[in-house]
């Protein structure tokens, strides 16, 4: 299964696990514990990979971008392309917006959940253009 993690990448993620960022912890507290009716883990290694969260049922990938990730738009969509072609439908979002607009975070992937086939959306990042109608930050 393409899916299976690397163990460069099962070695990762338990570093990453012990040093989440603030935002990813303030995400964390509202998805833990099944609180949206599935179960998610944080900093999951799939290949060679680490998503910051995955749902495996349905499949659904969450990220939160800081800064560093303006400069490895390549990176991002390799690692978007690799997820996708393993089934999960991948959700970004900018790495403040936990503290500004956690509402609607939990919206879109509480939204998302609902209609996995969907296509992928993200709330506005400063400066960016989005493809998310109706979420405000």
């Amino acid at each position: 299964m393409q899916d299976q993690a690397t163990s460069r990448a099962r070695a990762n993620a338990r570093t990453l696990r012990s040093a989440m960022t603030d935002g990813e912890r303030r995400l964390w507290s509202r998805l833990r514990g099944e609180q949206l009716s599935v179960k998610f883990r944080r900093q999951h290694p799939l290949g060679s990979y680490v998503a910051d969260f995955a749902c495996l049922e349905p499949r659904l990938i969450v990220e939160l971008d800081g800064s560093q990730h303006a400069d490895q738009v390549g990176y991002d969509a390799r690692r978007d392309a690799f997820f996708e072609a393993q089934g999960f439908a991948v959700l970004r979002f900018a790495a403040d917006a936990p503290f500004t607009n956690l509402d609607g975070v939990l919206h879109v992937i509480a939204a998302q959940l609902q209609a996995p086939l969907a296509p992928t959306s993200t709330l506005p990042r400063r400066g960016r253009e989005s493809n998310t109608q109706g979420v405000s930050s």
